[in-house]
């Protein structure tokens, strides 16, 4: 089964839910999935909603107000992940 991805980001109401690919497919993110993953343990990234056993979702009205965080310089970047050296 395939899921449907949303190219149109833009014009989803902020109480939607959006998954992990359909971020990646509207451009939104560009890091890996990896470093979304280390950016939600970290806090730096929304946290998604668990809607079902193996669906993770995150509401779209959460990833805008990142995103323009991210814009205005207020919110964190990649840069800020960089690994600890043992």
């Amino acid at each position: 089964m395939s899921q449907a991805i949303p190219n149109n980001f833009d014009s989803l109401p902020d109480s939607a839910f959006v998954r992990a690919n359909a971020l990646f497919a509207a451009g939104l993110l560009p890091f890996s999935k990896a470093t979304l993953w280390r950016l939600v343990k970290a806090g730096k990234f929304p946290t998604p909603a668990k809607i079902s056993e193996n669906v993770t979702a995150w509401e779209v009205g959460a990833v805008r107000r990142w995103k323009v965080a991210v814009l205005e310089g207020d919110g964190p970047t990649t840069s800020s992940l960089k690994r600890k050296e043992d």
